[in-house]
């Protein structure tokens, strides 16, 4: 009794397994078919496979250094006047807190 109930879970596995192989190689195959697979508005795929994005590569180095303090409080000054105007209220000068860069 043990051993059929040994050998009807290994059949039962091994199963399974075919089964998910067999339906897993055909998946790729019934895609490209004109009939099951891609819809009539669907464009032609390019004959040469487009090369894999550079996710290694790194950009060059920027030209412009970072922002002095100074630069900073008028951008920050700046934007705050642009957003008052946007809401429709008066823009007060306030004193912008000049924040630490960040090589210090």
């Amino acid at each position: 009794m043990r051993l059929q109930r040994r050998h009807g879970r290994r059949l039962g596995v091994g199963t399974t397994l075919a089964l998910g192989l067999l339906l897993g190689a055909c998946a790729g195959h019934v895609g490209d078919m004109p009939v099951v697979g891609l819809p009539a508005n669907t464009p032609a795929r390019p004959a040469v496979a487009p090369d894999y994005l550079p996710v290694n590569d790194t950009p060059p180095p920027r030209e412009q250094g970072v922002l002095s303090v100074e630069e900073r409080a008028q951008l920050t000054r700046d934007l705050t006047a642009a957003r008052e105007r946007q809401h429709g209220t008066r823009a007060t000068p306030s004193k912008a807190r000049p924040s630490k860069s960040p090589s210090d």
